[in-house]
């Protein structure tokens, strides 16, 4: 993802009292009206902090001692698999920093009562890591279209095009035609694999979309939102592009957000009566694509979702949310009619596993990035839960024998963790010591362990809030943040890569963004 635009945005319900800023995200449900702040706590008596979450399993020298040897008699034991996988299934975390997953992990653990700075979340099982290089063509900080086009086209370029090389030059349709770049996916299905795109923001992102669009704008989703020069150079529209993908037999499984991009202009959301389509071309590519695919399943919410039988369907169109998918904690929160990612992602595996010739599967946490974007932790690390999850999920249903997994981002976030909280602090606290006492800073208040380097988080008023007087663990609240903004940016730093199954063991040291193509390629054996 990258700078948000006002005509995708929306404004959180600011629980902790600061500037509210533009989140490229679809309407979250209103937050209740934030309560009048609580009187200034006198800096030497802070108000009363949260208990520590969990207790450490281990408590002697001896105990630490004895958990090395047997990290490190598992390390020895492991044995790379160098066979030919049959299926490969590419995890995207958008936005999942370093510190997003050493946060998610502590977060998770605590929701579950245990000690989360221990704990082990799923993607910590995986037994091979490599540090991964994002920058893009022509940025040392990337948005998501050029780093997902590295991933599933093994090329890098510039930010802002999709499925094109280098030598694209952006919003301009006629001259980037010739430099189209074949995905993962298109070679897949050209073999006669199966392949599939789960999603938890529109399915015509940049990351779902790098698998079978080719572009020279990201944002033209829906042909609404393309000039009419484009239109009349030929250029088509993302989701035209996906309802048209000329490879094999067309994409087997599509689950995502985006149903408007899909439906003309005078019709009608199922589900939200008030709200239209977006196309102008008065093109139903729904029904188009029902009528290419009589034995295939369009749903729309989790009743039809659940009514699927994948022994049964050719394949499987699901499109939950006008715009982007819930977060998963406003999903959980309001009893939505979506399902998880954990849910989309086993039904995708069931229906592409029929193929004997193997699978090839993309499963994104979208919105991981859109909670980083709004300065609003919670909802980024609750969305890093929901993709380990999914990936306990998929790890249950196949082969590991055969199947390679890899579990990556595409870009990092100015998201940071710092202070020194104590063992067992509430991931979303504010920092309290060894000793039980409020950190404070030189102005005399508290601060939180989680916080940005710019966002919508920041304070424009004379006076810092004192986060000792608010709920920093409310779901609406904004971390502080030092440079404001009205979006949180990206960051350049190095993400993680971790991967287990076939050709596994290629994922080591520090390697280019664009190598993971090649990784998974190899894996399969596709020449």
């Amino acid at each position: 993802m990258r700078k948000l635009s006002s005509t995708r945005s929306v404004t959180f319900a600011l629980a902790s009292c600061l500037v509210a800023a533009p989140l490229l995200a679809q309407a979250v449900p209103a937050a209740p009206a934030a309560p009048a702040p609580a009187p200034a706590v006198p800096a030497a008596a802070p108000a009363p902090v949260a208990v520590r979450i969990g207790t450490p399993p281990i408590t002697t020298s001896e105990g630490y001692l004895k958990a090395g040897a047997a990290e490190l008699a598992r390390l020895e034991a492991d044995k790379p698999n160098n066979r030919k996988a049959r299926n490969v299934i590419i995890f995207i975390g958008d936005g999942m920093s370093v510190t997003t997953l050493t946060a998610a992990r502590i977060y998770e653990g605590q929701q579950k009562g245990v000690d989360g700075e221990s704990y082990t979340a799923q993607m910590d099982r995986l037994p091979y890591t490599a540090l991964v290089r994002t920058y893009s063509h022509d940025g040392q900080v990337p948005d998501s279209a050029p780093t997902a086009t590295a991933l599933v086209a093994g090329v890098k370029t510039l930010n802002g095009v999709i499925g094109v090389g280098p030598q694209a030059i952006e919003d301009n349709c006629k001259a980037t035609e010739p430099y189209k770049v074949q995905s993962l996916f298109e070679l897949a299905e050209d073999r006669g694999l199966a392949t599939g795109i789960v999603s938890t923001a529109t399915i015509t992102h940049a990351t779902p979309a790098s698998t079978y669009a080719h572009t020279a704008q990201r944002d033209w989703e829906v042909d609404a939102n393309m000039p009419a020069a484009a239109k009349a150079e030929g250029c088509i529209d993302i989701a035209r592009q996906m309802v048209e993908w000329p490879h094999g037999n067309g994409l087997d499984v599509m689950l995502g957000g985006g149903r408007q991009h899909f439906m003309p202009n005078n019709a009608a959301d199922p589900e939200y009566q008030t709200k239209m389509g977006k196309r102008a071309d008065g093109k139903d590519l729904i029904a188009t694509w029902q009528a290419a695919n009589p034995k295939g399943a369009y749903v729309w919410n989790t009743e039809g979702f659940a009514g699927v039988d994948a022994k049964k369907a050719s394949k499987l169109l699901g499109l939950f949310e006008q715009s982007h998918m819930q977060y998963d904690a406003d999903r959980t929160a309001t009893g939505s009619k979506e399902p998880s990612l954990a849910e989309m992602t086993s039904k995708a595996i069931e229906l592409l596993a029929k193929n004997r010739k193997g699978f090839v599967l993309m499963v994104e946490a979208g919105r991981i990035d859109h909670g980083h974007h709004g300065g609003n932790a919670r909802r980024a690390l609750q969305d890093t839960v929901a993709l380990n999850d999914a990936l306990k999920a998929a790890m249950d249903k196949v082969d590991m024998r055969d199947t390679l997994i890899i579990v990556t981002s595409d870009h990092s976030h100015n998201f940071t963790m710092a202070g020194y909280p104590e063992r067992g602090n509430p991931m979303l606290g504010n920092v309290v010591d060894q000793k039980g006492k409020a950190s404070l800073a030189l102005d005399g208040k508290g601060y939180t362990t989680l916080s940005y380097a710019n966002g919508p988080g920041a304070v424009t008023t004379a006076a810092r809030p004192d986060p000792l007087t608010q709920d920093t663990q409310a779901l609406n609240y904004k971390q502080q943040a030092l440079i404001p903004l009205p979006s949180e940016t990206h960051s350049g730093e190095d993400v993680v890569a971790r991967a287990a199954g076939p050709k596994a063991y290629l994922v080591k040291g520090t390697i280019e963004q664009n190598t993971i193509y090649q990784i998974m390629r190899a894996a399969l054996g596709l020449k």
